[in-house]
């Protein structure tokens, strides 16, 4: 799937949860679909997490 296809289909699914749900729902799903992409993320090897933490906490990565 691309990453366009991909967008649309979460942008379609965000709009149908703001109209059904409102705005607390909206951003319910927002942020349980943020994590849920980070933990895949993660568990794909993706995403270093240590070494993010380090760079937002201003520490040298390396």
């Amino acid at each position: 799937m691309s990453a366009v296809i991909f967008g649309s289909a979460a942008g379609i699914v965000l709009a149908v949860v703001a109209l059904v749900f409102g705005f607390w729902g909206f951003l319910l799903v927002g942020m349980l679909g943020i994590a849920g992409g980070v933990c895949g993320a993660v568990a794909a090897g993706r995403l270093d997490l240590r070494a993010a933490l380090n760079a937002a906490t201003g520490r040298r990565v390396g």
